[in-house]
């Protein structure tokens, strides 16, 4: 059982963190900021070529937290690889010794730095779970037999702040039929929607990890606002990120308020620091996690 998995059954405040991979094989840094999250989280989401954008690969740096003692959590999107691919690599994972599984279809193609790419996209988020757990039943999706059989905890996403909801909502009872056993959700930064939410999906049972994206100034709240979907970021967070002396003081005190108001309402957080991982420790102090 991965630590993750016994994490959020103990019924404890469970913390996740995140890594992207580099664009290239100088490592070293990725790690060090990986290391920041030793002992504070109980797992790493490592990104698959998160917006679609080339870099190294997930697998590759799930296996090489392992090294250093850090739980990841192996993202995997639909948009790169077809049904055999999906399908090793997910064997290939648990032979490494990765467990959790964050299963995604992907952003498309044209969002990222070879938008030329031939997009695959075989499978959903939905049917890569349902994959999954055929695998762990002891046959591919093929029907044929497998000489060994993995074990996965696997979760998925969510975004709460989208516009309707209900769409998200359906998706999300999908997903759990499929076989999510946890749930990532996209940036919260409206606690009482969020709650909202959480209310809406009560009967699905499932641990939610409510999204933290760490604020890095006001210009990174509006291109958000504007082009990520599901996602709002207040005025109130602009002006104070527009006047703050200290931008980087002033992102750490946004996240502990959010974190702190939403303590309550689910069974954990996922920090995505993009790029701001030194900052995750002051965050977790102030907020007292």
């Amino acid at each position: 059982m991965s630590k993750l998995s016994e994490a959020l059954q103990s019924g404890k405040f469970v913390v996740t963190g995140e890594v992207g991979p580099p664009k290239g094989v100088l490592i070293q840094e990725m790690l060090e900021s990986a290391k920041l999250y030793k002992g504070r989280v109980a797992a790493v989401n490592v990104t698959d070529q998160q917006s679609a954008v080339m870099r190294l690969g997930s697998l590759a740096v799930c296996h090489l937290l392992k090294d250093v003692e850090i739980e990841p959590i192996f993202q995997i999107t639909c948009r790169d690889r077809n049904r055999i691919a999906i399908q090793s690599d997910l064997l290939s994972a648990y032979i490494l010794g990765v467990e959790n599984v964050l299963c995604l279809t992907g952003d498309y193609v044209t969002l990222g730095d070879h938008p030329q790419a031939k997009p695959v996209f075989d499978l959903d988020s939905v049917s890569l779970l349902q994959a999954a757990v055929q695998l762990q039943q002891g046959k591919d999706l093929a029907g044929k037999e497998l000489d060994g059989v993995p074990k996965f905890f696997l979760g998925a996403t969510v975004t709460p702040g989208a516009n309707p909801l209900e769409p998200q909502i359906i998706k999300m009872e999908k997903k759990v039929k499929a076989g999510a056993q946890f749930f990532q959700t996209q940036g919260v930064y409206e606690p009482r929607k969020f709650e909202e939410f959480m209310g809406a999906v009560k009967h699905l049972n499932v641990p939610v990890l409510a999204g933290i994206i760490l604020l890095k100034s006001a210009g990174m709240a509006r291109f958000m606002n504007k082009n990520v979907a599901g996602v709002h970021v207040p005025d109130n967070f602009i002006d104070e990120m527009e006047k703050a002396e200290n931008r980087v003081d002033k992102s750490i005190e946004i996240a502990t308020r959010l974190i702190n108001e939403l303590k309550g309402l689910c069974q954990g957080i996922h920090i995505m620091p993009i790029g701001w991982e030194k900052r995750v420790p002051a965050v977790l102090d102030a907020a007292e996690l």
